[in-house]
C-alpha cells in the first residue's frame, strides 16, 4: 500500500510543484506590473526621463528613412487588432469544427479578456502618447500600456499553447523562439514610431504575460478537476487533442513528387505568360477596324454616356468586390475553414496557387503588353498598371472559380449551387462596373478569362486538388459514409442469410450439429 501510495502522490507532487513555479510566475509578472502603473502613474523622473530620451532617440533613427517606416509599420501591425483578432477568431471557428470546444472556449475568454483590460487601464492612467520631433505615425487614444504589446503576447501566446500538441516535438522549441521574436518586434516598433514609450511596451507585455499566465492556470486546475492528467505546459493545454487539432491528420504527404510539381507549375506560369502577351499585344495594337477594336470603342464611350449618380455608387461597391483587400479577406476566410473541415492541405494550396499566379501573371503581362486605358473619363482615377488584363476582374473569377471547383464535389448539400452562382455573377458585376467606370475595354475582360481558364487549368491539372476523392478517401458528406455501409454490407460475416451464400453457410452449420449428435 506504500509504494501506490507513493506511486499515487508522485504525480500529485509533481503538479503542485509545477503549479508552485507558475504561480510564482505570475505573481512575479502581476507585481512588475503594479509596479510599473505606480511608477508611471505619479511621474517618477528617472523613468521619465529614460522614457523620452528613448522615444527621441529611435525617432533620429527612424525617421529619415521612409522605406524603414514601411517596414515597422508592417511588423507592428502584426500585434494590431485586425490581424489578432481574425486569427483568433478563425482558430476558434475551426476548433469548434474539430469539436475542441474546451480549447475554443480557453481562446475566447482570454481574447475577451485582453480586449477589457487595454482601454480600461487606458483610461485608468490616462497617459499622452509621446511627442516627438519629426511624426512618422499615429495612433487614437492614451498611452499606457500598448495595446499592441499587450495583444500580441496574449494572442500568439494562447494559440501557442492551443496548437503546441499538434506540432512534432522537434519543431516546438522553434515555435516557441518564433512567437517569442514575433512579441519583441511588435513591441520594439511602437517605441521606434514614436507612439509609445518603453515603459508602455514593458506593460504591455507583463501584463499580457500575467493574464496568459491566469488563463492557462485556470484551464489547468479544469482538466485536474475532471481527472485529467496535468503534464508540463510545454506540451500544450491539451495534448492528447494533438492529433484533432493537426491542421492536415489525413493527409500524408501534399504532392507525391514536389520538385516535379514545381517544375510543371513554372514550365506552366511560362506559357500562360507567353498567351497572355500574345493575346494582349493583338487586340492592342494589331486589332485596328477590327470588330474587337469597335467593341472596345463603343462600349466604354455607351457606359460613359449613361452614368448617373447611383450607378456611380454601385460601381464603385461592386469595383470593390474584386479589389485586393476583398479577395484578400476571402481567402483568408476560406483557407482556414476547408483545411478544418476537409484536414488536407491540397486544396488550400491549390487556392493559394491560384491567387499567387493570377497576381503575378496580371502584373507581368500588364507590365510587357502596357496598354493604355479607355479614351473616356476615368472614376478611379490615375492607376499604377495599365489595362490589359483586368486585375480586378482575373482575381474575382480565379477565386470564385477556384472555391467552386473544390466544395462542388465535396458535398450533396444545396448551398454549394452557391458557390457556381457566385463563380458566374460575381466576375461579371465586377466587369460591368470596371468598364462603367471607364477603367477596362471588354477586351481587357477577355484577357482575365482567358488567363483565369489557362492557369486554373495549369493547376488543376498538376495539384490535383480533389484527388483524394477519387482515391476513395472521405471527402464528400454523404459519399464516404454509403462507401464504407457498402463495405459492411459485403464482409462475409454480415452475410444475410436470405442469400444463397447466406443459405450455403445455414446448411453446413446444421449438418455440423447433426454430426456431433
Amino acid at each position: 500500500m506504500t509504494k501506490v501510495g507513493g506511486v499515487l502522490r508522485r504525480p500529485l507532487g509533481h503538479f503542485a510543484e509545477r503549479s508552485l513555479a507558475g504561480f510564482a510566475v505570475i505573481a512575479g509578472t502581476g507585481v512588475g506590473f503594479g509596479i510599473l502603473l505606480m511608477l508611471v502613474r505619479f511621474h517618477w523622473d528617472p523613468l521619465y526621463q529614460a522614457d523620452h530620451e528613448t522615444a527621441a532617440w529611435f525617432n533620429d533613427l527612424v525617421s529619415p528613412y521612409d522605406a524603414m517606416v514601411t517596414v515597422l509599420r508592417a511588423v507592428s501591425s502584426l500585434g494590431g487588432r485586425p490581424i489578432t483578432i481574425w486569427l483568433v477568431t478563425i482558430a476558434v471557428v475551426g476548433l469548434l469544427i474539430r469539436r475542441q470546444g474546451r480549447l475554443a472556449f480557453y481562446l475566447i475568454v482570454t481574447g475577451a479578456g485582453a480586449l477589457m483590460l487595454d482601454p480600461s487601464l487606458k483610461a485608468l492612467v490616462g497617459r499622452l502618447r509621446p511627442v516627438v520631433d519629426i511624426p512618422v505615425a499615429s495612433a487614437p487614444g492614451n498611452s499606457f500600456p500598448s495595446g499592441h504589446a499587450l495583444g500580441s503576447i496574449v494572442a500568439y501566446g494562447a494559440l501557442l499553447l492551443v496548437f503546441l500538441p499538434a506540432m512534432q516535438p522537434r519543431w516546438r522549441r522553434a515555435a516557441i523562439g518564433i512567437v517569442a521574436v514575433v512579441v519583441l518586434a511588435v513591441g520594439l516598433t511602437r517605441v521606434a514610431l514614436g507612439v509609445h514609450y518603453l515603459s508602455d511596451v514593458l506593460a504591455g507585455w507583463l501584463l499580457g504575460l500575467a493574464w496568459l499566465g491566469v488563463t492557462a492556470y485556470a484551464f489547468r486546475l479544469w482538466r485536474r478537476e475532471r481527472g485529467r492528467p496535468v503534464r508540463p505546459l510545454g506540451e500544450g493545454l491539451e495534448p492528447e487533442a494533438g492529433r484533432e487539432i493537426a491542421p492536415a491528420p489525413a493527409e500524408e504527404h501534399v504532392l507525391p513528387h514536389p520538385r516535379a510539381a514545381v517544375a510543371e507549375v513554372l514550365t506552366g506560369w511560362v506559357l500562360v505568360f507567353g498567351v497572355l502577351y500574345a493575346f494582349g499585344m493583338l487586340v492592342s495594337y494589331y486589332a485596328a477596324d477590327t470588330f474587337v477594336d469597335s467593341l472596345d470603342h463603343v462600349v466604354p464611350q455607351w457606359f460613359a454616356a449613361h452614368r448617373t449618380e447611383a450607378l456611380n455608387d454601385a460601381s464603385y461597391w461592386a469595383s470593390k468586390a474584386g479589389d485586393t483587400h476583398a479577395i484578400l479577406l476571402i481567402s483568408l476566410v476560406f483557407c482556414p475553414l476547408a483545411l478544418a473541415f476537409w484536414r488536407r492541405w491540397r486544396p488550400v494550396l491549390f487556392l493559394a496557387l491560384t491567387m499567387f499566379g493570377e497576381l503575378t501573371l496580371f502584373l507581368a503581362s500588364a507590365r510587357a503588353v502596357d496598354r493604355p486605358r479607355p479614351a473616356v473619363p476615368h472614376l478611379d482615377g490615375p492607376l499604377p498598371t495599365a489595362s490589359f488584363p483586368s486585375g480586378h476582374i482575373a482575381a474575382t473569377m480565379c477565386l470564385w472559380v477556384a472555391i467552386a471547383l473544390l466544395v462542388m464535389p465535396r458535398t450533396d448539400r444545396w448551398w454549394r449551387w452557391l458557390t457556381v452562382v457566385a463563380a458566374i455573377v460575381m466576375p461579371l458585376a465586377v466587369a460591368a462596373s470596371r468598364m462603367y467606370r471607364g477603367m477596362h475595354h471588354p477586351s481587357d475582360f477577355a484577357g482575365a478569362l482567358l488567363l483565369t481558364a489557362a492557369w486554373i487549368g495549369v493547376l488543376w491539372l498538376v495539384v490535383r486538388p480533389n484527388e483524394e476523392l477519387r482515391a476513395g478517401a472521405p471527402g464528400r458528406g454523404t459519399g464516404s459514409g454509403r462507401k464504407e455501409q457498402t463495405e459492411v454490407d459485403e464482409s462475409p460475416e454480415r452475410t444475410s442469410p436470405d442469400t444463397p451464400a447466406g443459405l450455403g453457410q445455414l446448411d453446413d452449420e446444421l449438418a455440423r450439429a447433426a454430426r456431433s449428435d
